[in-house]
């Protein structure tokens, strides 16, 4: 019994919940005036562009009803795309398109254009934004790195750093499973994977109920994997932290297998699930980081 309270007080001394991530870092160290430049992906892709720092190509952006149909004509000369709203957040509203002799698909599936025009449409009303107005973005497919595709084949999985003054402080690999459908967010059933920052190595995942050091549907390893591109994508995401109007703020990034990394969006309200992927708080490196 005193084992248990005493884990019980080093938990509450290590993580850190919602009120105080919202109250000391977020409203502390980001102005509200600022969010608006993470929370729209063509603002952040702006920046992104500024600073010559890789992220997926934008081959059109819809903003109004009427232009459906001419900017979808225009990226006709691409197989693979991804259709996503600019405002959108946990993954919802993502359709990813391949065509195959002149016929679409997301996932196995065959699409109809009334479909796609069907789903931006529900993207300019806002359907996967809160109800704000929105734009959809039309742009690049990142074809993973076989680093993933050696643990699991499907969909794209992201890696997630948290900054604080440009110090990355924790990671995760958030990987897709069968049943997150293709899409790497915890809460549609993704995997989080905790990651050893000083060397680069997986750590165990989890999938929200338990800790496991395969992926579920492929059996494959996951612990202890060694992350290509480590350095390479730890420095990016400080070169973000440090041209971003934010100073608390989740960096996503993936790597494709032709361009390697490229970073896919910032957050300014990072989930904190990130710390039962590495079974470890925020707290006290926040702490240590903001005392500096």
């Amino acid at each position: 019994m005193r084992e248990f309270f005493k884990n019980i007080k080093r938990m509450e001394a290590e993580v850190m919940g919602i009120n105080e991530r919202n109250i000391d870092f977020i409203y502390q160290y980001n102005k509200r005036s600022d969010y608006k430049l993470a929370d729209d992906k063509c603002l952040a892709k702006e920046i992104f562009s500024a600073h010559n720092i890789p992220c997926p190509t934008t081959y059109g952006v819809i903003t109004h009803l009427s232009e459906i149909d001419l900017v979808w004509q225009s990226v006709q000369c691409h197989q693979k795309l991804v259709i996503k709203p600019a405002k959108g957040a946990g993954g919802k509203g993502i359709m990813i398109l391949r065509k195959e002799k002149e016929q679409w698909f997301s996932g196995s599936a065959a699409v109809s254009v009334a479909q796609i025009y069907h789903h931006v449409a529900n993207v300019l009303f806002g359907l996967y934004s809160f109800g704000d107005n929105d734009k959809a973005i039309i742009e690049e497919f990142i074809s993973p790195h076989s680093f993933f595709g050696d643990i699991y084949a499907d969909g794209v999985p992201d890696f997630r750093i948290i900054l604080l003054e440009a110090t990355p402080l924790m990671g995760m690999l958030r990987m897709p499973t069968s049943a997150s459908d293709g899409k790497a967010n915890l809460h549609q059933g993704g995997l989080g994977i905790g990651i050893d920052m000083e060397n680069g190595l997986l750590k165990t995942a989890y999938n929200g109920k338990k800790y496991m050091s395969y992926h579920p549907d492929s059996l494959q390893q996951i612990e202890g994997r060694p992350i290509p591109y480590w350095d390479q994508l730890l420095r990016m995401s400080k070169d973000v932290a440090e041209v971003f109007p934010l100073r608390y703020l989740g960096v996503d990034l993936v790597i494709d297998q032709v361009k390697g990394p490229m970073i896919m969006e910032v957050n300014v309200r990072p989930g904190l699930g990130i710390q039962l992927a590495n079974k470890s708080g925020l707290k006290s490196t926040l702490e240590t980081i903001k005392t500096k």
